[in-house]
């Protein structure tokens, strides 16, 4: 009896045993909840991101107010029981459970994260009202709203190490299975109204899939793959399970997102009681949007309706060229402030009239032509058309303001003779040119920008292409050479005789030395005995003065050709006893 009494008690305290192992084995869901732990944890890219960057933002500094607390007032010590408190008032659908790894990232928030939580406050502004629209619409719960800090620290431009753009970060094949644009000049990743639309229809299919809410969230973060394949690890059914009971089989990432977002919630709930500035607006952020289907880019806008570029950018993320490209079949939302909403529309034909050709896209183009900008000066140089003659040219000139020349290469010149020519210097002609050696062939179209006016309006008045010429056939191009005007036609200088020498640079032609002098090519050969047009660079040439008769009848020949002739010259022609030396000609320009 005793024996049988024994094994009876043996027995009993053995299926105690492997009852307690067994629940050792397999805790609730609650139990691991409030007391999973991990020593392993994994801070986002979001965690990284430059918070002096977002500090010194522009919406932050022209829209926002704060001040320094978080730098000078330590975060307070709060018990682990005043979180859970805090957490359980929150008022969410979602539930937010404490335990060691969610307090790990409520310590990286408020304790080293404090300036990023001021600068995240500050974005919130503007950003948090678009988030709770969009998962309004969709009947979500709004403490998604908070999924964006976790992501990307509320940067509409952040990319991930994999990726993931935007401040809902979608990988670019997630994307475009939502609907969402990314080419070259928009990427609506970055649109915080149609991201925002795109996530919460997203989100909403997830928590369609599992029925939870901590599991919908976890496979945002990593696809619905990686959760089913933790569920099947996990074994049992798939409806018992939440993001607590895979927690061990999944990615070290993954394992540390839905902790992550309780701890955003927490942060920007209770970032008072951790004395983190408190962030005002200055400025009413009263945002709205329109349809633009014309192209159109940032710096027409601004310079009409006056408003910064940097804070389109801040507004329109999505353009990512700072160019709309709207067109007939695709127009494109613009965001505004809303008392420039009316004032774009009024002025809608003014925007895109301003600087039209400069940023005008060519729909064909014939090979050498001469772009836009080559013509049409940037920004910082006025616009002196051809058309506007040479007193236009001689006016930017008086003024200060460089003209813009077209030069088409004739025969016999060199890139050192044109930029003589223009008072400029061979290296900023290739520089304007992107030219990498000094060569240039006939028929190149070269860009010059010069202050100079007499030889800028001579470019500019003769349509046809600058050929060698005899001295004769040329008189017009010397008479702008060897003349001296201004531009309110006054009465010139006298001048001196030509020098008696001329030392030759690398790159100049008898054509360029005998223009420059007033003299005909050959006359300048037969004073020095020359039978072939070869030059070598450091030698001498002497140069013949130009007989009286030679130039009283360039004179008169000069005075005979009309209206038309005194038109193109911006002086009157001298005779050769006012001829200049080419030393204060230089001084001229």
């Amino acid at each position: 009896m005793k024996r049988h009494f024994l094994f009876a008690i043996l027995a009993a305290a053995s299926l105690a045993g492997f009852a307690k192992t067994d629940k050792q084995k397999k805790p609730n869901v609650l139990d691991l909840k409030t007391s999973i732990t991990d020593q392993a944890i994994v801070y986002p890219e979001s965690f990284e991101a430059d918070t002096h960057k977002l500090l010194e933002g522009w919406f932050i500094k022209n829209y926002t107010a704060t001040d320094n607390r978080y730098e000078t007032e330590p975060d307070p010590d709060v018990s682990d029981a005043e979180m859970v408190k805090r957490l359980s008032a929150l008022p969410t659908i979602i539930e937010m459970p404490y335990n060691q790894v969610v307090r790990s990232y409520i310590d990286r928030y408020t304790k080293r994260g404090r300036a990023q939580i001021a600068a995240i406050l500050g974005l919130s502004l503007y950003y948090m009202p678009i988030f709770e629209q969009a998962l309004e619409e969709k009947g979500l719960p709004l403490e998604l709203k908070y999924l964006p800090v976790v992501e990307s620290g509320l940067d509409p431009n952040a990319v991930s190490k994999h990726g993931a753009t935007g401040l809902w970060q979608f990988m670019l094949g997630t994307a475009k299975g939502l609907g969402l644009e990314v080419n070259s000049l928009v990427d609506e990743r970055r649109d915080p109204y149609v991201a925002s639309e795109r996530a919460a229809s997203y989100l909403k299919d997830l928590y369609a899939m599992y029925g939870d809410w901590s599991l919908a969230i976890a496979a945002y973060n990593c696809g619905p793959g990686v959760i089913n394949k933790a569920i099947r690890r996990a074994g049992g059914e798939a409806k018992s399970h939440d993001f607590w009971s895979i927690y061990n089989y999944l990615p070290a990432e993954t394992r540390g997102y839905v902790p992550m977002f309780i701890a955003a919630n927490y942060v920007m709930n209770y970032y008072p009681q951790h004395n983190i500035s408190p962030v005002l607006p200055v400025k009413p952020l009263v945002m709205d949007t329109l349809q633009v289907s014309n192209r159109v880019h940032f710096n027409q806008i601004s310079k009409v309706l006056d408003i910064p570029v940097d804070e389109l950018r801040i507004l329109n993320p999505q353009f990512r060229a700072d160019l709309i490209p709207g067109n007939e079949a695709a127009a494109y939302t613009l965001i505004l402030p809303s008392q420039q909403i009316h004032a774009f529309l009024l002025s809608e034909n003014d925007i895109y009239n301003c600087d039209a050709d400069k940023y005008a896209q060519r729909g064909t183009v014939e090979p050498g032509e001469v772009p836009a900008d080559a013509i049409h000066a940037v920004e910082e140089t006025e616009v002196w058309p051809a058309d506007m003659g040479e007193a236009d040219v001689a006016l930017a000139a008086a003024q200060g303001k460089p003209s813009v020349i077209v030069h088409k290469v004739a025969s016999g010149e060199s890139l050192y003779s044109i930029a003589e020519k223009y008072g400029v210097t061979a290296s900023e002609i290739k520089k304007s040119n992107n030219l990498r050696r000094n060569a240039v062939r006939i028929g190149q179209q070269l860009r010059i920008t010069t202050t100079m006016p007499g030889d800028a309006a001579s470019s500019l008045a003769e349509s046809a292409p600058v050929r060698q010429q005899s001295s004769s056939g040329s008189s017009g191009r010397k008479s702008s050479k060897s003349q001296s005007s201004n531009s309110g036609g006054q009465s010139s200088k006298s001048a001196v005789a030509n020098p008696s020498t001329h030392k030759i640079k690398n790159g100049e032609t008898l054509s360029s030395i005998s223009k420059k002098y007033g003299i005909s090519v050959a006359a300048l050969k037969a004073a020095n005995g020359m039978s072939s047009d070869a030059l070598r660079a450091g030698a001498s040439l002497k140069i013949p003065a130009k007989s009286k008769s030679a130039s009283a009848s360039s004179s008169s020949s000069k005075r005979s050709g009309g209206a038309s002739a005194s038109k193109k010259s911006t002086g009157t022609k001298k005779s050769s006893g006012t001829r200049k030396s080419s030393s204060k000609k230089r001084k001229r320009r």
